[in-house]
């Protein structure tokens, strides 16, 4: 389905792959924007039991995209170290590929947008949690399911890509 790491000796195992989106703060959201350009935009996310969750308005370019085609991936860059004088750069990332779905479960939202924050705001208490999210508890994308998990590429060095 993917194609195989060419430089496969770069590449890093599950574990590693999954310890790049358990850190990680941000990374770059590929859809299938208008008009067929591809549509990339940084994006805060929460990654928990194999799923990786997505904030953002219910309405606008990446909710058109995503009803329009499913089918996106995810870069998370967990370093960038650039060599000058070897003209080249040592860095370790990962790029997901999957399928992406708005959810709709009020319970499942709720739960996910809370990790969400508290990955985000780690000092803050839970009511000043729940006072921001009750003034806006907007849509919540996701990408990964129970039964086909994200399928994941990463290397280190100067290509990166692996399926897990």
């Amino acid at each position: 389905m993917f194609r195989e790491m060419r430089r496969f000796k770069q590449a890093l195992s599950f574990e590693e792959c999954e310890e790049i989106l358990k850190n990680g703060s941000s990374g770059v959201l590929a859809l299938s924007g208008d008009m067929g350009y591809p549509y990339a935009l940084p994006i805060s996310y929460l990654y928990e039991g194999g799923k990786i969750y997505f904030h953002g308005a219910k309405t606008g370019h990446k909710i058109d995209s995503v009803k329009r085609n499913s089918k996106v991936s995810f870069c998370v860059i967990a370093k960038d170290e650039i060599v000058p004088e070897k003209y080249t750069t040592k860095y370790k990332s990962i790029i997901a590929f999957g399928e992406i779905k708005i959810m709709d479960n009020s319970e499942e939202i709720l739960r996910a947008i809370k990790n969400l924050g508290r990955k985000y705001a780690p000092n803050n208490t839970e009511e000043q949690l729940s006072n921001e999210i009750s003034e806006d508890i907007s849509g919540l994308l996701y990408a990964g399911d129970d039964n086909r998990p994200y399928k994941r590429k990463a290397g280190q060095g100067a290509y990166a890509a692996l399926a897990a």
